[in-house]
């Protein structure tokens, strides 16, 4: 089984480069399922109804979140009735959403869980105990894992802690995709981060002057999306259909 994986899309110039090229990427890589981290779909962060149902109809199978998830007015219902998006598992309970979506695909049980990281970012309840939770009750052939986290060092250990454990374990959040793919010791396939799909010409689709004028005087700006040519970022895990394991990993970068 081939998972396309796609780093955070963000706003209508991520979205759009989606839409032109996963035909493409579906077709040259074969893919069964497709997985698009989307929490800064929406030109003001976060996702809105409207932006879930053009990336769930335009091929996402499943759409994973972030920091962003509730920053949308329309947030609540949206993901207490959507099920194919899914909220960091570790956010506090009675949070709406579920951080887990479990399906059947080709005859497999799938497992999708998004989680979320606490170094450089707020305090959420702990990654490393939750997965174990969830792990304990997830009843599925394939488990791909989207670790949403700033910190590098937070991303590689929960990939050692998982590995065996999850078909696939990626990290996003910082939009620039890393080159440390790999598959570790007991089949678990890897990768820090699997960047950005969005602005090309931006400093991690933010418009360049706004960045820089927030570096130079300290002053917090009101970030805005910036336009023009897209990229877009992301990975394919193929995962073996007897042992669950990811037997290859292909990085997906395209740039104008």
């Amino acid at each position: 089984m081939n998972i396309l994986a796609i780093g955070d899309v963000v706003g209508a110039v991520g979205t759009e480069i989606f839409l032109e090229k996963f035909p493409v990427l579906k077709e040259k890589y074969n893919v069964d399922l497709c997985v698009v981290n989307a929490e800064n779909a929406s030109d003001n962060n976060g996702i809105t109804r409207r932006t879930a149902e053009t990336l769930l109809s335009g091929g996402a199978d499943v759409l994973t979140l972030g920091n962003h998830a509730f920053r949308q007015k329309d947030a609540n219902s949206l993901l207490h009735n959507e099920k194919r998006i899914v909220r960091p598992a570790n956010f506090p309970e009675g949070t709406s959403g579920s951080g887990v979506y479990q399906f059947e695909k080709n005859g497999k049980k799938i497992a999708v869980i998004n989680l979320i990281g606490r170094v450089y970012l707020d305090y959420y309840d702990c990654p490393f105990t939750t997965i174990d939770r969830l792990l304990e009750k997830i009843n599925a052939d394939i488990i791909i894992v989207d670790f949403h986290a700033e910190a590098t060092s937070e991303k590689i250990t929960m990939g050692w802690y998982l590995d065996g454990r999850v078909s696939a374990l990626y990290g996003t959040h910082t939009h620039i995709i890393t080159a440390d793919e790999k598959i570790m010791p007991k089949g678990t396939g890897y990768i820090t981060d699997i960047g950005m799909t969005g602005p090309y010409y931006s400093c991690l689709g933010v418009k360049r002057e706004i960045a820089l004028k927030r570096f130079k005087s300290c002053i917090p700006q009101r970030f805005e999306f910036a336009e023009g040519k897209a990229q877009l970022n992301g990975a394919v895990f193929t995962i073996d259909e007897e042992t669950n394991k990811t037997t290859k990993i292909e990085k997906v970068i395209l740039v104008p």
